[in-house]
């Protein structure tokens, strides 16, 4: 049995497609459905059983043993960027993860769970997954901290699970997030928007030297994303020695522009572009990143990880014609 906490969001439930795919049914998925739309991410899955996150680690203490867990998959967090609360991301995003760590060390489980990007804060001290940087990040939002806190308590332990990987996806978009609100990629936003009104709205830059659109993101599409988290629960399934156990980053490598992006959205909707440049909102201009670009030497290197990242113009084209202009 896999573990796959998350999976009924927007990056596990993509996973889960992809381990059904492989005729791999025996998955038991623990998420958060309330009354969003989440569900429907399941209606075409094929799962041994859903539970609610509360529910899970009383489970897991009570019949964990009676089941023959191969690898815990933790893809579940408060992902919101804009969160404030930072008892509920303590106890959401670090303790629960702590729990499920400790739990995978006892039982000698293969551990996969999601870091971000948000650790890196302002970028001050570059992007590179390495142990040095890390130790020296400092996030500039409340859920950033929460990713950062649980990362640095994962390098502090002396027991490990037999394989871990900690995961620090860039911006990560494409089919499954719909239900995201929000936290959806522009991607998603735009195509209604430019559908309604012909013209899409990007954020005005606050910084000289940079121009209203040339912010600049790490995009890479949830495709290329499940390729790498199905890679590291290969070598963990095959006992490989495929990948070293450690923190790695996951995006496509390229810093490219939000003008870039919404470029892309217009041809491949075959439309001709046109801007609207709006305030960065109170909420989020204070933690609002202005660049972000992943190293992944370390990842094609230790991480063993070897298949190139699909290009943001073909990635968009994919995500706006085959899904977005057919919903």
């Amino acid at each position: 049995m896999i573990v796959l906490t998350g999976g009924a969001g927007f990056i596990g439930s993509n996973l889960l497609k992809r381990l059904n795919d492989q005729e791999i049914n025996d998955i038991l998925v623990v998420d958060n459905l309330g009354i969003s739309e989440k569900w429907k991410n399941l209606t075409s899955r094929n799962l041994y059983l859903c539970l609610h996150k509360d529910d899970f680690l009383p489970w897991l203490k009570n019949s964990g043993d009676d089941h023959d867990i191969q690898c815990v998959v933790h893809m579940g967090a408060c992902s919101s960027t804009s969160e404030k609360n930072m008892d509920y991301l303590l106890k959401n995003n670090v303790h629960y993860s702590m729990e499920l760590f400790k739990f995978c060390c006892a039982r000698r489980i293969p551990f996969i769970y999601a870091s971000s990007a948000a650790t890196y804060g302002n970028g001050e001290f570059g992007y590179a997954d390495t142990l040095d940087v890390m130790t020296q990040l400092r996030p500039i939002n409340p859920y950033g901290l929460s990713k950062h806190m649980f990362d640095l308590w994962v390098l502090k332990q002396k027991v490990f699970p037999p394989k871990w990987v900690g995961l620090k996806f860039f911006n990560v978009f494409g089919p499954g997030e719909e239900h995201k609100g929000d936290m959806k990629s522009l991607v998603c936003k735009a195509v209604p928007q430019i559908t309604e009104t012909g013209r899409l709205k990007l954020f005005k830059s606050y910084k000289p030297g940079i121009g209203h659109g040339e912010q600049k993101r790490d995009f890479v599409y949830v495709k290329d994303v499940i390729e790498v988290i199905k890679h590291f629960i290969d070598g963990s399934l095959n006992h490989k020695d495929s990948f070293q156990s450690g923190i790695y980053n996951v995006g496509s490598g390229l810093a490219r522009s939000f003008a870039d992006l919404g470029s892309a959205i217009f041809k491949a909707m075959d439309r001709r572009e046109e801007f609207e440049w709006i305030d960065v909102p109170d909420s989020i201009r204070e933690g609002y990143q202005y660049h972000t670009q992943a190293h992944l030497d370390l990842l094609r290197s230790k991480g063993g990880f070897k298949k190139d990242f699909t290009s943001l113009e073909d990635a968009v084209s994919d995500y706006v014609v085959n899904y977005l202009l057919k919903n």
